[in-house]
């Protein structure tokens, strides 16, 4: 038995999410499926990131077992000519005996694009929220800023997660807001992330940048926890899943 790695980007707009879902469409659905005519075998993989139906990425990685000898190399190509155009394997590794994509991460990243000029644009309207009306971009840097470090994220939780979950905390390692032109992007990194946190902290800066809230109201909204007193949650175009860091073991 071999251990395997994949690196995948998706365009998550036809697709129910990652994860299988019965008589419904899915980024895993899809894999699974190539694998089993590949290696001929049925085979479950692992996500790092078990993204929410609309939602992109360009760094997810899975991981699996199989009895299949094919070099890493071939794994790409024959997925590739498999696989629907909107996902594509950049990259396979064969990886330790007990790797698992999901635990072994250390930090997952994503990345929400807004678009913000007056009138909305054609070419990229399934990978960007439109958000017309001029935002504050420096308020929402420094509302962004108030979330790093480890907090109990109940706020901003997916609403009625948070009795599901139970441990509600996580750590921010990075999390930034800049402006391009008419786009913004905002950036976060942390060890994991609630069901919705991303959408629903982006939700929230947006309403910083609109000014109607206060860059300094986001710690009153963290130690409240309850979902109610943040923003509405963004939604899932805008949002990709762009790195997962490992150790040595990737």
């Amino acid at each position: 038995m071999r251990s395997l790695a994949l690196v995948l980007e998706y365009d998550g707009t036809e697709f129910a999410g990652f994860q299988s879902q019965r008589s419904r469409r899915t980024i895993q659905g899809e894999i699974e499926q190539a694998i089993e005519v590949i290696a001929g075998e049925r085979i479950r993989v692992v996500a790092a990131g078990r993204t929410d139906a609309g939602v992109h990425a360009s760094g997810q990685v899975i991981s699996f077992t199989t009895e299949s000898c094919l070099p890493a190399e071939i794994w790409v190509r024959a997925l590739n000519a498999r696989l629907p155009r909107s996902i594509a394997v950049r990259e396979a590794r064969d990886v330790p005996s007990g790797f698992h994509a999901r635990f072994g991460a250390l930090s997952r990243s994503y990345r929400y694009r807004i678009a913000n000029g007056t009138s909305r644009g054609a070419l990229c309207r399934q990978y960007r929220w439109h958000v017309p009306g001029r935002l504050d971009e420096n308020q929402m840097a420094a509302a962004i800023r108030h979330l790093l470090g480890h907090h109990d994220f109940a706020s901003f939780a997916g609403a009625g997660q948070q009795t599901r979950l139970g441990r509600t905390t996580r750590t921010i390692i990075a999390a930034d807001c800049h402006r391009s032109g008419d786009e913004i992007d905002i950036d976060v990194e942390a060890d994991g992330f609630l069901p919705h946190m991303v959408r629903n902290i982006v939700g929230t800066i947006v309403q910083v940048g609109r000014g109607k809230l206060m860059q300094s109201d986001i710690p009153e909204i963290l130690a409240a926890r309850d979902r109610a007193r943040a923003g509405a949650t963004a939604p899932p175009h805008g949002l990709c899943l762009v790195r997962i860091q490992y150790g040595e073991s990737l």
